[in-house]
């Protein structure tokens, strides 16, 4: 799972409101060639919606997003969470997630929060709010000391499709991540055809190096 995760470059991070729109909207962002999706634990729906996806779309990677509680880890891998991330560093679900060999991407923003993260075995992270915090100059300079210890960097909040390459194109990280696929407005009124021309078109965009990797 973690070699999967790793060569998919580009993870749409999805907000469900109803469950019976997980499926459809899963189907739309696997025609336009991404093979994995993060769904947000910000809704009532988000659970059932990652139950409904793994049976209907089984070669579809799904994990929980925002996961921010034991009780949420313990949720997300019962209805079958392929992987978790979350914004923030919690000792306790990284325990969750690893006694039950699921990978788990927790958040990072600091040195100090990179080094409790290698400390717990996490060499997945989530740098989160990219842009916010200093974005691909942040992550240049993160490199220096960090480049040599096998990390791989998810980088999400404000990223879009003008900014992705060049985030992608920058030491450690791996993936990028982002609501701009699939947006909450387009899901809750169904435009499944506009998901998947956003799905092409960002696949379009990946560098050479990860267009292939890209399920």
């Amino acid at each position: 799972m973690l070699e999967i995760l790793t060569g998919n470059r580009v993870i749409p991070v999805v907000e469900i409101e109803h469950a019976d729109d997980a499926v459809p909207l899963a189907q739309a962002i696997a025609a336009g060639g991404i093979g994995v999706l993060e769904v947000a634990l910000r809704t009532e729906a988000a659970f059932e919606s990652i139950r409904r996806i793994r049976a209907s779309l089984p070669d579809l990677v799904v994990g929980a997003g925002t996961v921010q509680t034991p009780e949420q880890a313990r949720q997300a891998i019962g209805a079958g969470a392929q992987f978790g991330m979350a914004p923030g560093l919690n000792r306790r679900i990284v325990s969750d997630f690893r006694e039950r060999s699921i990978p788990f991407v927790p958040g990072i923003l600091t040195p100090t929060e990179i080094e409790n993260a290698l400390a717990l075995g996490c060499r997945l992270l989530k740098f989160f709010p990219a842009q916010a915090a200093g974005g691909i100059a942040y992550l240049k300079a993160l490199a220096g000391p960090f480049g040599n210890l096998d990390l791989h960097i998810c980088a999400t909040g404000g990223i879009h499709p003008s900014n992705l390459r060049q985030y992608l194109e920058t030491p450690l990280v791996w993936a990028v991540g982002g609501s701009w696929i699939a947006t909450r407005q387009q899901i809750t009124g169904k435009q499944w055809s506009a998901i998947t021309t956003r799905a092409q078109q960002t696949v379009d965009q990946l560098p050479d190096t990860g267009r292939h990797e890209q399920s």
